[in-house]
Order: structure tokens, then sequence, then C-alpha cells
């Protein structure tokens, strides 16, 4: 595996271009204006530029600093770009009982892609390679 990557001080990317799966991982304290700029910031960087066939993000060295209707927020912001997370499937991976919360209130209104809280990143891959 040869990941290429990109850093930043709350989040890195890795692509492993065995899988096809980019693997966002975040560090700290994570706001919604956080979670969204991290994406916005690298649309057009060469990482999306990949032959992506899923997402997983890691937040198992992270917590999630934002309230609950904020899922919405990150509803809407994958709705409004299915350029990039169209069709595909997008894992989150959490060992934090408080920070689960947010992904299963944004699973239960996917719509043009698919997500699902994950406790390892075992079952992660796995799901989302099927």
């Amino acid at each position: 595996m040869n990941p290429k990557k990109s850093y930043s001080p709350k989040f890195d990317f890795k692509f492993d271009k065995s899988t096809g799966i980019l693997f966002k991982y975040y560090y700290g304290k994570i706001s919604i204006e956080t979670l969204i700029t991290s994406w916005e910031e690298n649309f057009n960087s060469d990482i999306l530029k990949n032959d992506i066939k899923g997402f997983i993000l890691d937040y198992t060295n992270a917590s999630l600093e934002m309230d609950i209707s904020e899922h919405l927020k990150i509803v809407q912001f994958y709705k409004s770009n299915l350029t990039i997370f169209g069709n595909y499937k997008i894992a989150v991976i959490t060992n934090n009982p408080k920070d689960i919360v947010i992904p299963i209130l944004v699973q239960s209104k996917d719509e043009g892609y698919a997500s699902k809280p994950f406790s390892t990143i075992e079952g992660a891959i796995e799901w989302v390679l099927k």
C-alpha cells in the first residue's frame, strides 16, 4: 500500500489504492464548521481525483463538538455535493458513545449516498467494499 497523503491539524486523508477507499482521519475537537470546511478545502485536490470506491471517516481520535440538530447540516452538505459523495458508501468510525448519535441520525436521512456508523475499521472496510 502506497497511500497519497494530505495533512491538516484536525484531519488527514489517505487513499488506499489497493481497496479504492479514501480514509479521512480526524483529530481533536471537531465542530460542524471544521467538518464541512475540511471537505470543501479539498474538493479540488488530487486526493479526490483517485478512483474512489468509498469513504471511511475515522473519529476514534476525535470528538464531535456539535449539537445533535447539526446532523441536518451534514446531511445537507452530502446531498449538496453528490458529485463527490453520490452513490458512494460513507462509513463513520467512532468508539465514543456520545459521538455515535450524529452518524446514526445522518444515516436515517441518507439519500443519494449511503452512510453507516461502525466501531471497527474492519467492519467499515467490509461494508464499503460490499
